[in-house]
């Protein structure tokens, strides 16, 4: 798939991690129900390949199905044998770099200048600045000014009200996770995720607010 592009158009991945196997799938299941068209399911979720491998099956056609926490060499070759579209790291290193020579487009994590110009070179589609909130978004606008090529997409504490910060701030898209998903991958309320799901969507729709241009 084309991540870069992907990203530009839908604006929201959504992030799983959870507790419960069948609670992270139907998480999924939901998240495509009210419209969220690029899902992370996180390898530190439990038995994450199972969860991705599922969720691809079910979701794979009309969903981009990823995998996020892809640090090392293996995980790359694993989350790829289950059938994940895009890989998402945290930081650089291994992952980056055999997911790239894999084939699989990569959104990889970085805070820094100068680890942005790391994961441009290894072939990044996009940087995951991360973790977001810790300098929020006019860490983003600041990296986007030497940058303005390279899709931002802030993760790490993005919350609704967030969203029009970050879009206005000049990021490509936003990464959410537990303020979107709550205790859904947990076994938790799947009422309640619907609801937010469909905020956390139209919030990203919000054409106007985006100032990032591919």
């Amino acid at each position: 798939m084309n991540l870069r592009d992907a990203l530009a158009r839908q604006r929201l991945l959504a992030i799983i991690r959870g507790s419960d196997p069948d609670a992270c799938v139907r998480t999924a299941e939901v998240l495509a129900e009210a419209g969220v068209r690029l899902l992370e399911v996180s390898l530190t979720s439990a038995d994450a390949l199972a969860v991705l491998r599922r969720v691809v099956e079910e979701l794979g056609d009309d969903v981009g199905v990823g995998a996020g926490t892809v640090l090392t060499d293996a995980d790359a070759r694993h989350v790829l044998d289950a059938g994940a579209a895009f890989a998402v790291t945290p930081a650089l290193g291994a992952g980056v770099t055999t997911a790239g020579e894999l084939g699989l487009p990569v959104l990889a994590g970085a805070m820094t200048p100068t680890e942005v110009v790391a994961a441009r070179d290894a072939g990044a589609a996009a940087v995951k600045v991360f973790p977001a909130a810790t300098l929020g978004p006019a860490h983003v606008r600041a990296l986007r000014d030497p940058f303005p090529d390279v899709p931002l997409v802030p993760v790490g504490g993005v919350d609704l009200p967030d969203v029009p910060r970050y879009a206005a701030s000049g990021a490509c898209a936003v990464g959410v996770g537990s303020p979107l998903t709550g205790d859904a991958p947990h076994g938790g309320d799947t009422a309640a995720l619907r609801e937010r799901a469909a905020a956390f969507v139209a919030a990203a729709r919000e054409g106007s607010a985006w100032s990032w241009t591919s």
